[in-house]
């Protein structure tokens, strides 16, 4: 990230949260597409009231465009970012499409995420077994991994939406127990999440933000 530069403003706004999955896609994205944000680092527990103006649901990733539009979904975020310019071709896959890749994405949001909040947070939860709901989130690693199998990624031989959409998540779900999940007979999928947390976009994206709060300097991302 570089340094508060005085005077500049009228940047797109992108409330986020360093650890939060949905948030870390939304700014692999806008890496990937280039496009300068202002990044506001918000603390769960202490939301900035200009964010919940904006969105009063109360979670992370938003970002306000410079027309004043709202996007409150981390995969419209992406999707705005990579609309604009997409040098890596995230969005044209070297095999499928992006409705297949929505179609593998949306398994995740959906299904993935249910088994691994369970899994990770099972005190969160009334009557909650957090082996069972390792056990149904492993099938969709299971599915992951022979996809890759058969190619690099998850589309083809090179990087796509899919992976970075992804990845975030599985991380998350490894490192839960990562003991146990690196005893695991998923060599490809294990490959495929250790390249991406090496990657050069998975550190310039971790990079640790201060707070944000209201009259801050403005902090351009990336």
């Amino acid at each position: 990230m570089r340094s508060p530069t005085e005077g500049i403003s009228n940047y797109p706004i992108l409330y986020s949260f360093r650890r939060c999955p949905y948030a870390m896609r939304a700014r692999l994205a806008v890496v990937a597409s280039g496009i300068v944000c202002e990044l506001r680092e918000v603390v769960l527990r202490d939301k900035p009231r200009e964010m919940l103006d904006v969105s009063p649901k109360g979670t992370v990733p938003v970002l306000v465009d410079r027309d004043g539009r709202v996007l409150e979904e981390s995969i419209d975020i992406m999707f705005w970012a990579l609309l604009q310019h997409d040098p890596e071709k995230w969005l044209i896959p070297e095999q499928g499409c992006v409705a297949e890749m929505l179609e593998l994405v949306d398994k995740c949001d959906r299904g993935f995420k249910y088994h691994l909040d369970r899994y990770k947070y099972p005190n969160r939860y009334e009557n909650t077994d957090a082996i069972v709901h390792r056990t149904e989130g492993y099938l969709y690693l299971e599915l992951l991994n022979s996809r890759l199998r058969e190619t690099r990624y998850l589309f083809g031989n090179r990087v796509a939406l899919a992976d970075r959409a992804i990845a975030p998540f599985v991380r998350q779900f490894a490192h839960t127990d990562i003991e146990w999940f690196n005893q695991q007979s998923l060599p490809d999928l294990q490959s495929w999440l250790t390249e991406f947390v090496d990657s050069e976009i998975y550190t310039r994206i971790m990079s640790k933000y201060p707070k944000w709060e209201s009259g801050n300097e403005c902090l351009v991302f990336p």
